[in-house]
This record gives C-alpha cells, sequence and structure tokens, in this order.
C-alpha cells in the first residue's frame, strides 16, 4: 500500500464516516454514511486523491480526459486533473449535469470536447452504479469512449456488478475494508 493511500485511508476514517441511521441516494438504509466531500475538499486530502487515483487509473491507455456526475466526481476529477499536471500526465476534466442545461449551449457535459476520445468515469462513492452509468451514457451521447469506472470508495453494495454488467471496466481505490467496516 502506498503512503498516499494509507493516508487517505486515515483522513476518510477520521473525517468522512458518519455512523447513525441514513438513507442513501439509491433510497436505501445504511448505518454509517461516507460523506466524501468532508475530505475531496480538503486542502490536505485533495492532493491524496489525485495521487491515489491517477496510480489506480495509469495502466488505462490513452485517457485524455477524467470526470463524472456533478458533485460527487468534480474534487475527485479536479484532484486528478492537478496531480496529474504536477506529474506531467495531461488529464483534462469534465463535468457531467445531471440534465442539460436549458439555457446558453445547452450541454450536459461541461468542458473540454470529448468526441471521439477516451475518457473515464470517476465516482466519489459507489452505492448502486446509477451515478456513474448516468454520467457514461450522457457521455456516449456526445460520443466519448468510456475507458472505466473508477471509484475513490466502493460501499460493496452492487455497484461493481451493474457497471461491469453495463460493459464498462470498474476500478476501486479504497474498500469497505480499508475503512474498518465490513
Amino acid at each position: 500500500m502506498t503512503d498516499a493511500r494509507q493516508q487517505l485511508i486515515e483522513y476518510i476514517k477520521a473525517d468522512a464516516v458518519f455512523h447513525g441511521d441514513f438513507t442513501l441516494t439509491s433510497g436505501k438504509k445504511a448505518t454509517y454514511y461516507v460523506d466524501l466531500r468532508k475530505v475531496s475538499l480538503d486542502h490536505r486530502v485533495a492532493p491524496l486523491i489525485g495521487q491515489v487515483m491517477l496510480e489506480l487509473i495509469a495502466e488505462i491507455p490513452d485517457v485524455v480526459a477524467v470526470g463524472g456526475m456533478t458533485m460527487g466526481a468534480d474534487p475527485i476529477a479536479s484532484a486528478v486533473l492537478h496531480q496529474g499536471a504536477v506529474r506531467g500526465a495531461a488529464y483534462d476534466a469534465f463535468v457531467v449535469r445531471k440534465a442539460p442545461k436549458d439555457h446558453g449551449r445547452g450541454r450536459q457535459v461541461e468542458g473540454p470536447d470529448v468526441a471521439g476520445k477516451r475518457v473515464i468515469v470517476l465516482e466519489d462513492t459507489s452505492t448502486t452504479g446509477g451515478s456513474p452509468l448516468a454520467a457514461a451514457e450522457a457521455l456516449e451521447k456526445v460520443g466519448a469512449e468510456i475507458a472505466a469506472v473508477a471509484v475513490v470508495v466502493d460501499r460493496d453494495t452492487g455497484a461493481r456488478e451493474v457497471i461491469e454488467a453495463a460493459g464498462y471496466q470498474y476500478f476501486a481505490a479504497i474498500s469497505l475494508q480499508d475503512l474498518g467496516l465490513s
């Protein structure tokens, strides 16, 4: 395990795991909640996320951009973009809106043009796989090729299976076991 990954795990355990009764986006109930925004927007942790995610996706060839459904994927994509630039890796970032804008250019995918390009869909925490699949659908509508889906924390609640069944490679940096939650 890399030092950055171990540090990231410790920050998530200390600052982003909450215990109680929670309703997830999927409508499912849970006794804990992983709120990655508590750390993904933290100046100490965002660089670690970028480093860990860069290591996770390093072997996926010909990827030019990363991003996903706003809001969870936004800080993850930004961290990858910035840490990539530090390391000499050229990853642009994009944002996928829940729906196309009803004004301006009416775009659902914001950022660089991804038509005909290989991209990775990012997510902070995966539960059902719904958000990455919605992002992938929007990206494919504009002509992007989905190289993979990569998440920071996998809740081990079926997202991997759903995403792989849809035909996408799935990568997760941190498991519930890593966080002491399994």
